[in-house]
């Protein structure tokens, strides 16, 4: 029942095995409070005892057994043998110049993932990874360099939001998450969504599925799943022709760009929700005015918004931020062809937090000059012909 992917080394993919520790204990966070009813049933626990412990851990944030005193005194003296509250270690916790956090988890076997923490004026954003390393080998991405190590258990995704949780300051609260971090979300689906349910559960940390979103890259038989989550999904194009994705992205290769914009059309059919589609800006390579007008033209009839990102350098990418003034007219041309669009605020850049700049591989840099960039100084966010902000 309790299932978690490791690396394996007899073979190119990573294999399901059991999630106990060496003691045989199960990670509380772990568990909706369906399995977590289910493992005391099967130790002849009554089931409430689930509500209970969920709401000391996640409300009142206890895991001291000791302190949980709805909870008869026998049954408190067995918890520890049963149950594990372990939360990913932070090894690492960094601060931009903005106001982003970034964090790095250790997630044993020697491997470790990061996660960041985006403020702005109306939210609190947490970048939740899902990987170690990734399949995918976008070649804009940091994480891309770093091949796929395992993908991440359960409580190691839900283990990153309340470790940040409980760093927040005295009246702050996390508003949103995105599964935009290291990794490919639908590449780690049961993780992905278990974490999901915990987080959204009423017993867990109550968070809106309308405040959930799932990025892909364009894993097409998955994107189904978001939709059945009911969460907002985005989607990775950073392309206007199959050509240009195939370079940058070689999933596309596989699931080109018809069978990705028609599952996106299925998606919001169904959900009655926009898509966002996260547009990379690389100089000559997908910021010409032409690349502009065929993005509108792919995503026509899509109930749709597009974020623009400047590319955030990282060491070995190849590639370029375009200029300042490159950026603002490819932005000003998608207004003008009547799209709804929002030129994105670099956030941590300074630090390697920025969209493709999350990696653990060894001798990363942690800090970087921008005193040459004014795109991303402010907190503006740029929208078009009058649509509505969502």
């Amino acid at each position: 029942m309790f299932n978690a992917y490791e690396n394996d080394t007899s073979a190119n993919e990573p294999k399901y095995i059991e999630t106990t520790t060496p003691e045989g204990k199960v990670n509380f966070y772990s568990m909706t409070l369906e399995d977590l009813k289910a493992f005391l049933k099967g130790k002849g626990k009554e089931q409430f005892r689930a509500q209970q412990i969920f709401k000391w851990v996640y409300e009142q944030r206890v895991t001291d057994v000791e302190k949980m005193s709805n909870l008869s005194k026998s049954f408190r003296q067995e918890i520890p043998d049963i149950l594990s509250f372990d939360l990913p270690p932070v090894l690492k916790h960094l601060k931009s110049i903005d106001g982003t956090q970034k964090f790095l988890f250790d997630v044993k076997g020697g491997n470790s993932v990061e996660a960041v923490l985006i403020p702005s004026d109306d939210r609190l954003t947490l970048c939740i990874s899902s990987e170690v390393g990734c399949n995918m080998a976008c070649k804009f991405c940091f994480t891309g360099k770093q091949k796929l190590k395992r993908r991440l258990t359960t409580e190691e995704i839900v283990g990153q939001f309340m470790q940040v949780h409980d760093r927040l300051e005295p009246g702050q609260r996390i508003s949103n998450i995105v599964f935009m971090g290291m990794g490919e979300p639908l590449d780690n689906p049961e993780a992905v969504f278990k974490s999901i349910e915990v987080l959204h559960s009423p017993w867990g940390m109550m968070l809106s599925r309308r405040k959930i979103t799932v990025s892909t890259s364009g894993l097409v038989p998955q994107i189904k799943l978001v939709a059945d989550a009911k969460v907002r999904l985005a989607v990775s194009l950073n392309g206007s022709n199959d050509e240009i994705r195939s370079r940058v992205m070689p999933i596309n290769k596989k699931y080109p760009l018809k069978q990705l914009l028609d599952a996106c059309r299925e998606y919001t059919r169904v959900t009655k929700d926009r898509i966002t589609f996260e547009y990379v800006l690389l100089k000559g390579v997908t910021d010409q005015m032409e690349h502009a007008r065929e993005v509108v033209q792919l995503l026509k009839g899509i109930p749709s918004k597009i974020n623009i990102i400047p590319f955030n350098e990282h060491p070995g990418s190849g590639y370029e931020r375009p200029s300042d003034e490159q950026i603002e007219k490819f932005h000003t041309e998608l207004i003008k062809l009547g799209a709804h669009v929002l030129l994105r605020r670099t956030m941590g850049r300074d630090i390697y937090a920025a969209c493709g700049q999350l990696t653990t591989v060894k001798d990363r840099p942690e800090t970087m000059d921008i005193s040459n960039s004014k795109i991303g100084g402010t907190n503006e966010r740029h929208f078009g012909s009058g649509q509505p902000r969502l």
